[in-house]
């Protein structure tokens, strides 16, 4: 099984509801390595060490909080070839003030071709999946005609 870099974002809204997703599938997430953006990353952290699973999610790596530019680090990891799978529980019945951020990074996963779960029904079939714990490797666009096209204008 290949170690997975998984993105864990949430916005406001979302992120104790996050934390307790991380929660139950702690078992799950254990041997990946996981990203958080920095707020995010602080209630994940909070509610396993409330539940006393810190010890068992130990690779967590904090980025930026996303308005302060975790966003445009995810973007560019995930444009660098490090993310595997990204988990970003949006608050569907709030306005953003960094929406354009968030559609940045929607927009560059899809051209990575990285799975994106928005909701928790989408993250559990992702982590149940039996590509999950697989050496699975998206297939990804050639995108260098449109290169080509662009830069021979």
């Amino acid at each position: 099984m290949k170690t997975k870099t998984i993105v864990l974002v949430a916005h406001d809204n979302m992120k104790s509801d996050l934390g307790n997703w991380v929660a139950i599938h702690h078992k799950a997430l254990a041997p990946h390595h996981l990203l958080c953006t920095g707020t995010t990353g602080k209630v994940v952290s909070n509610t396993l060490s409330e539940r006393g699973l810190s010890e068992e999610l130990q690779n967590i790596t904090f980025l930026k909080s996303g308005p302060l530019g975790g966003d445009q680090q995810i973007g560019a990891k995930i444009a660098e070839g490090e993310v595997d799978v990204i988990i970003f529980f949006c608050d569907p019945m709030t306005a953003q003030p960094h929406d354009v951020d968030v559609k940045a990074l929607m927009r560059i996963a899809s051209v990575y071709n990285i799975p994106l779960a928005l909701n928790i029904a989408t993250a559990d079939y992702v982590i149940t999946s039996e590509l999950f714990n697989s050496n699975y490797i998206p297939i990804k666009k050639d995108y260098n005609e449109y290169v080509n096209r662009i830069t021979n204008r």
